[in-house]
């Protein structure tokens, strides 16, 4: 292969390399763009009207209801309580406690309800939580179901379990519950605590993976300048 022949094959893989590494990284800033909006979202909506539990009834848009602040009236469904183990709260595992709402209406909605240590001397012991009788104000913002964790199993059906399925829990209590969920925020008077996780879109990921394509389009440019160019006509020692 000639001389010239290999210098313009190395000038087009050059060229495409460049200009795929910068669609790349505009492609990672369009899309860090778009988390900045949703998050922006998310934000106007938690500074919204307070909702009360009829909203969650007479629910047309689930999507739009997200993130809404919410003050739902109703009595606790205490013997469906589920503890959702492996969960973290200030780096420390436990549980995620989850007990059905029954509103005054007859409907049900799902309360996340705040976190619990476990007992490590004996895994298998249900934590003892105050569940109050008669008719409670919950106040917090809607949130989807409880997040999943990776099980290699069948879904749990005890007071322990490792993940929730709406659907499924609806059918194995009977009990009309609404496709949301109530992330309990208001001030714990029942041992829980409720520092619930930043929702994070992601837009510091975008960021950086756009970053790393930007540098690597950048690199290449200095690679093929510093070796097609400069060397070739920089002047040899006598």
């Amino acid at each position: 292969m000639s001389v010239k022949v290999r210098f313009w094959l190395v000038t087009m893989a050059a060229l495409l390399g460049v200009a795929a590494t910068l669609a790349l990284g505009r492609w990672q800033l369009g899309r860090a763009a778009e988390k900045e909006a949703l998050q922006a979202a998310i934000e106007a909506r938690g500074s919204l009207p307070q909702l009360d539990g009829a909203s969650l009834v007479a629910l047309t848009d689930a999507e739009a209801l997200l993130h809404r602040r919410i003050e739902a009236v109703g009595r606790w469904v205490a013997e469906r309580t589920v503890f959702l183990d492996n969960r973290q709260m200030h780096g420390r595992p436990g549980f995620f406690v989850v007990t059905p709402l029954r509103l005054d209406n007859g409907s049900v909605v799902l309360v996340q309800r705040g976190w619990v240590p476990r007992n490590f001397e004996d895994r298998t012991r249900v934590p003892q939580i105050t569940t109050p009788a008669g008719w409670v104000h919950v106040s917090g913002r809607i949130a989807p179901a409880p997040s999943r964790l990776y099980d290699m199993g069948e879904p749990g059906a005890g007071a322990i379990r490792q993940n929730l399925d709406l659907a499924q829990f609806r059918v194995e209590t009977g009990l009309a519950l609404v496709a949301l969920s109530i992330q309990q925020t208001e001030a714990s008077a029942d041992g829980l605590l409720r520092d619930w996780p930043q929702i994070n879109t992601g837009v510091d990921t975008h960021y950086g993976y756009a970053f790393q394509w930007f540098g690597l389009s950048a690199l290449m440019a200095l690679l093929y300048v510093w070796f097609q160019i400069v060397r070739r006509y920089k002047p040899r020692p006598a």
